[in-house]
């Protein structure tokens, strides 16, 4: 790489005629890349770069090409000179099936027949795409703060009026569609903080050390970015599980570091066993430095819920191994299985008294997108850190305000879900029935799922216990997996035929990863359930269908 000094101007040999008409004559002349040779207007190319004057023209000999006389220019940037890093980042969960759904649905528009009618699309948790309604309480809120003549309106309820006010109040001249303070509006942080407080049974939550985020995403590689140093064997390690939700490979892969994989145990409904924590560190210290675990709970892809004591045992190991501890928990309140509840990381971090609590360093993270809410297109979420050094939380403020802030619509939806309808105000029975009906149907979907799955042979489906997916595994005949084997992985060509057959869009579990011989989908539970009870028929008339063929 040249300087920025050197890059700005020609570099190479230039003779002294060159040299003298450049600062006579500096309006006739373009910069030119590294290796530029002037040429006086009228002549031919003669090296690989002419610049010539007036007009200015360039012609470059490696990056351009004649068009009816005169030279095209090719591109600056292209597959060969773009950043590697970008090039190695994946995310299943929007990849090539989904891009071949979007074409399907284009050429049923255009009257393409086709044995369906429409795409459902399974791949993603996008819970209003799949029929959802809004909270009204929510929109509501968010209606006012978007247009603040409604407040006259009578049809609003007055907590809600109220809500919209404080909030608006605390925005820049009274509009949403102001910036707001790089790591949040602070009234919003201190009701995030209160929210951890009362979940957590009264641990002390500090609004100083909440940062609002578009979605939980942006807040998970923000702290990525923190962590990730060094190279050769010092090159950062970062403990992720497999089967995992693809956002955290594809920041690894973006940010160069090194991916160290963990396998959660399918047979006993997906489990995380330190054992397996341990085999992977152990064998990641001989190529790279291990530095960060990430955990995700309740889980994604695989709906698991961690027992309090699974997850005492993952604190003690990262204290012993010393780890800085990533917490995922956007699907907090989807719990659905019995005798599961869902544990924060920092709850049970503090109730293990202060030689974990004042030591171990930890970020947890939730969103607006999840759980009854679904509001995915708003981007809200926030992190909380935990025992982090006070410096390093100086460059976190910095590095955050480079992107100045969070979505500000977004950052009103988060303060209305931790700050949601009390019981003596208007809104709270209709908020109340609502959350529960949404959290209610999603519990049955999940049992719906996994009943009718099990009835399917060659799938076999654990129980979902959280979240909003299942992550069923499914026997292929070794006659598909040669077939796949032609051009894509098995469980590719697997969903790629179900959704060509029958309109139904799922991800491979290859996008997630997968213990080697083993194929698996990733399929959502969030349609309406008699919509969600054809999708499972077709998925199981294709699978028999499947194994048949080409058996």
């Amino acid at each position: 790489d040249q300087p920025a000094a050197e890059a700005e101007r020609p570099a190479g040999n230039m003779n002294t005629d060159d040299q003298s008409a450049q600062s006579e004559e500096p309006q006739s002349r373009v910069p030119g890349p590294p290796g530029a040779h002037f040429t006086p207007a009228g002549s031919h190319c003669s090296s690989s770069v002419s610049l010539c004057a007036p007009p200015p023209l360039l012609c470059f000999r490696s990056h351009c090409s004649a068009m009816n006389g005169v030279p095209q220019r090719g591109k600056l940037l292209t597959l060969d000179n773009m950043n590697p890093k970008v090039k190695r980042v994946e995310y299943a969960v929007r990849g090539p099936i989904v891009q071949r759904a979007v074409q399907i649905e284009k050429e049923l528009r255009e009257g393409v027949k086709k044995p369906f009618t429409e795409v459902i699309k399974a791949n993603i948790g996008d819970a209003h795409a799949m029929g959802q309604k809004p909270i009204t309480f929510l929109r509501q809120v968010l209606a006012l703060c978007s247009y603040p003549e409604l407040l006259k309106d009578n049809q609003f309820p007055e907590d809600a009026k109220k809500r919209a006010q404080r909030i608006l109040e605390a925005c820049g001249g009274h509009s949403i569609g102001a910036y707001s303070a790089s790591q949040g509006i602070e009234c919003i942080r201190h009701d995030v903080a209160h929210f951890i407080e009362k979940r957590d049974g009264g641990i002390p939550s500090n609004p100083d050390n909440i940062y609002l985020s578009t979605g939980a995403s942006d807040a998970i590689v923000t702290i990525l970015k923190l962590l990730v140093s060094g190279e050769g064997r010092d090159r950062t390690g970062v403990m992720i599980s497999i089967p995992q939700y693809p956002l955290y490979s594809a920041a690894l892969a973006e940010l160069d570091a090194v991916q160290i994989s963990y396998y959660l145990d399918e047979d006993k409904c997906w489990s995380l066993d330190v054992k397996e924590l341990r085999r992977a560190l152990y064998a990641a210290r001989q190529h790279c430095n291990p530095r960060v675990l990430c955990i995700i709970n309740p889980g994604n892809p695989t709906g698991q819920v961690q027992s309090r004591q699974c997850i005492e045992d993952v604190i003690r190991f990262a204290k012993e191994e010393n780890l800085f501890l990533m917490a995922d928990e956007v699907y907090q309140d989807n719990v659905y299985a019995e005798g599961c509840q869902f544990h924060s990381f920092k709850k049970v971090l503090f109730e293990m008294g202060p030689e974990y609590s004042s030591k171990v360093e930890m970020a947890s993270f939730h969103s607006t997108s999840k759980c009854y809410m679904g509001e995915c297109g708003f981007r809200g979420g926030y992190m909380e850190v935990i025992n982090m050094d006070p410096e390093v939380k100086a460059q976190l403020t910095k590095l955050v305000s480079v992107r100045l802030c969070p979505p500000v619509p977004g950052q009103a939806l988060l303060d209305l879900v931790v700050n949601p309808p009390q019981p003596d105000e208007p809104s709270y029975a209709t908020f109340m029935k609502e959350r529960t009906a949404v959290l209610a149907a999603l519990a049955e979907k999940a049992k719906l799922t996994e009943q009718i799955f099990n009835t399917v042979p060659g799938i076999t489906c654990n129980p979902v216990q959280g979240a909003m997916y299942t992550f069923p595994r499914i026997s292929l005949p070794q006659k598909a997996i040669d077939k796949a084997k032609e051009g894509q992985v098995p469980d590719m060509f697997y969903c790629m035929k179900l959704l060509e057959e029958e309109g139904i869009c799922l991800v491979p579990g290859s996008g997630f990863g997968q213990r080697e011989g083993t194929f698996h989908f990733r399929m959502t539970i969030l349609p309406p359930t008699e919509k969600l009870k054809l999708v499972l028929k077709k998925i199981k008339d294709f699978h028999l269908r499947f194994t048949k063929e080409f058996s």
